[in-house]
Formats: structure tokens, C-alpha cells, sequence
């Protein structure tokens, strides 16, 4: 995986190799034979004990860019609705002597090329107009304001599934607001031409979206009308024909809840994803889908969007927490089947997936090929 472009980890090779005892010993036995060693040590961090060097942090579109000694170590990106803005410090820990740091600005302008190069303006990857009769599923996809290329990788792969081409299912991105208008402006022009983007208005950050997917069923209440709606990420992959097939085996007319489900989950109390007591007071959450991909029958829907408009629907800054505690307060006046599959995967790919989630644009080309060719297999590179 990627990031502006940039691996995420770089190997680094070194061939200057000490000689050990061992490679004393059997150096006669080499040059005997003619064949020498070609000793190469991949070293996880380009560090020395002892020696100085020099670290560069840059910030690019997507994420962060690690550099030392003038070469690119690792890159991470930047979470969902995180801005430049929110970096309010620099933290260096282990036994390191900080001999100077430097800080330059930060970009002014939105380098326009990386949009450019991913976004494939073509007439054959445009939406097809919302269907005024009933259809099957409505997928909505949460997305970034910068995902340009995970979008595009979504539109060229697993939004060519026949019953997506046919009108049976309809799909659309669901994305917020970006700080930098720069970026605004390019999304604006993206969904203007493929007329498959939601602008939801509000800036995009971690703790709102949940609202996201509160915008999804408001927005199949309003525009669609579907038996179930689909909720994803959009670096989930989404298998059509076979959650088709899956849904097949829910009776008609019965809610329905559809995902990887997790039982008697425990909040954390403690680390990067704290949940404190004032937020969640209960010693456990209620049954809930693991977020990146879950199906809700449309009646669970419209009760969400009665609740939100009436001002009675409890909000979790978890969305998949959100969606479980809604369907349980559904489930206490109307049954509700509960479904659950492995297949949703929550981490990565598994073979014959239903939705293989943490997919790269390039992963998503990968198994649309595999599809393609009649076999639901993984792509891990």
C-alpha cells in the first residue's frame, strides 16, 4: 500500500557486511569454489548507535513522509477527518540526543497533480440516474475528502457488477468536508461529473462520522426506495453477487441485521480508542457490526431517520456502536434477525469473502481480476 505514491515501508539493504567468525572460517572455501557471498542484511531503521542523522518529516496530501539521510524510510496517512491543523506537536521518544530541529511552513496551496493523475474523467464510469422503482440494496460508501484514488478504484471494480449496471442496486460515496477549500473545489468537480459523490456539510472528522451514516438512510429514505441498505468503507471491497445470494436467505418482509457481529463487546478504558464512562456507562455494547462493511433491512432505516428528526436518537462517536445500540432499540418493539458471517471481513481478505476490508486501489484491481475470472481469491501483496 501506498501513500502520495510512496511505500509505506522501503527496505534497506546493506552489503557492507562485517565478517563474522563463520564467514572467516568458510572464506577459503568460497574463494576455492569461486563462488563468493553476496552478504545483504535488510535492516529495519537506517539508525546507527553513535552516529548522527538527519530526519525530515513532510506533510503530503494523504499523509505523513519519514525521510533520513536524504532517503524515504516509511509514510503513514492521515486518519479519517484528520487536518494539518490538529497536529499541535512533535513527540521523539527513546534514547535519542536531539542536536537541532528546523520547521518550515506548511504548504499554502493544494498540489493539484495527485487528483489529476487517479481521477479517469470517462463517460463509462459515470453513475447511472437513481432508479424510481424499488431495487435491492442502496450502498452508501463513507469516503474522504482526498480518497481520489479510492474511489476511482471502486468505480473501475466492484461498481461494474451486472446488478449495479442493471439498475438493481445503486451505490454512492458519502463525503464531508475538508479544510483546505482547494480540496473542496476538486471534490465538487469530481461529483459534478460522475454524479455519484453525496456532500454531506459538515468538516470531516473521526467523531462525526456517525453522521455519515445517519446521511445514508436519510438519504434512501428521501431518494430511494430499497428493501436494504448497505453500509462500507471505501477501502472495502464488496463481493455484489454474493451478498446478494446471502440476502436471498433472509425471509421477506423480516428486519434484518447483517454483518460480522460482535457479542458482549467491552468498551476500553484505556489507550487511543478510550471510551470514557461519561460516554458509555455500560459494561458492554450492545450487538453491533463491525463498521467497514453491514446491511440494515429499510424499516430499521426509516426509524433511525423518525428518531434523528424527533431528537431521541442516543449518538455514540463509534458509528458501528451507534448502528447496534439503534437496531436494539428497534429490535425491542419489531424482531429483528440478527446475521451474522465471518465473510464481512474485518481485517483484510479471506477466501471467498463476502466484503474484504483495508484494500489498496491496487488490491481492488487485483481481486475485480480474480472476480473476473470466476474466483473470489485474495490479493495480499
Amino acid at each position: 500500500m501506498t501513500v502520495d505514491g510512496y511505500l509505506r515501508c522501503d527496505k534497506w539493504m546493506r552489503n557492507d557486511i562485517v565478517d563474522t567468525r563463520e564467514s572467516k572460517i568458510f572464506s577459503w572455501f568460497d574463494r576455492f569454489i569461486g563462488r563468493a557471498k553476496k552478504p545483504e542484511v535488510t535492516w529495519p531503521f537506517p539508525f546507527v548507535e553513535g552516529r548522527m542523522f538527519i530526519l525530515t518529516i513532510r506533510a503530503g496530501i494523504d499523509g505523513y513522509h519519514i525521510n533520513v539521510g536524504g532517503r524515504h524510510v516509511t509514510s503513514f496517512p492521515y486518519r479519517t477527518g484528520f487536518t494539518l491543523e490538529n497536529a499541535t506537536g512533535l513527540a521523539i521518544r527513546g534514547d535519542v540526543d536531539i542536536n537541532s530541529v528546523y520547521a518550515t511552513s506548511l504548504p499554502t496551496s493544494h498540489p493539484s497533480f495527485s487528483p489529476q493523475r487517479v481521477l479517469d474523467f470517462s463517460e463509462k464510469w459515470k453513475s447511472l440516474p437513481l432508479p424510481q422503482n424499488r431495487i435491492q440494496i442502496f450502498i452508501g460508501v463513507l469516503s474522504a475528502t482526498n480518497h481520489f484514488a479510492e474511489r476511482m478504484a471502486i468505480r473501475k471494480t466492484w461498481m461494474q457488477a451486472s446488478a449495479i449496471k442493471t439498475s438493481d442496486i445503486a451505490v454512492r460515496f458519502f463525503v464531508a468536508l475538508n479544510p483546505r477549500k482547494e480540496l473542496n473545489a476538486i471534490l465538487k468537480k469530481e461529483a459534478d461529473y460522475f454524479g455519484d459523490i453525496v456532500i454531506v456539510p459538515f468538516i470531516d472528522r473521526y467523531e462525526l462520522v456517525v453522521l455519515k451514516t445517519i446521511a445514508i438512510c436519510e438519504y434512501e429514505v428521501q431518494n430511494v426506495t430499497a428493501t436494504y441498505i448497505m453500509k462500507c468503507d471505501d477501502d472495502n471491497f464488496v463481493r455484489i453477487d454474493a451478498v446478494l445470494r446471502e440476502i436471498q436467505h433472509v425471509p421477506p418482509r423480516r428486519s434484518l441485521y447483517m454483518g460480522n457481529l460482535n457479542l458482549l463487546h467491552r468498551p476500553l478504558r484505556t489507550g487511543k480508542w478510550a471510551v470514557s464512562f461519561e460516554e458509555w456507562p455500560e459494561d458492554v455494547y450492545p450487538p453491533y457490526a463491525n463498521g467497514p462493511g453491514h446491511i440494515i433491512s429499510s424499516d430499521i432505516a426509516k426509524h433511525i431517520i423518525s428518531q434523528y428528526r424527533n431528537r431521541s436518537l442516543r449518538l455514540f462517536k463509534m458509528e458501528d456502536v451507534s448502528m447496534g445500540m439503534w437496531v436494539e432499540k428497534y429490535n425491542s418493539s419489531a424482531p429483528v434477525q440478527y446475521c451474522h458471517n465471518w465473510k464481512f471481513c474485518q481485517y483484510g481478505c479471506m477466501e471467498d469473502y463476502f466484503t474484504a476490508h483495508y484494500q489498496s486501489p491496487r488490491q481492488m484491481f487485483c481481486l475485480w481480476n480474480n472476480l473476473l475470472k470466476g474466483k473470489a481469491h485474495c490479493c495480499n501483496f
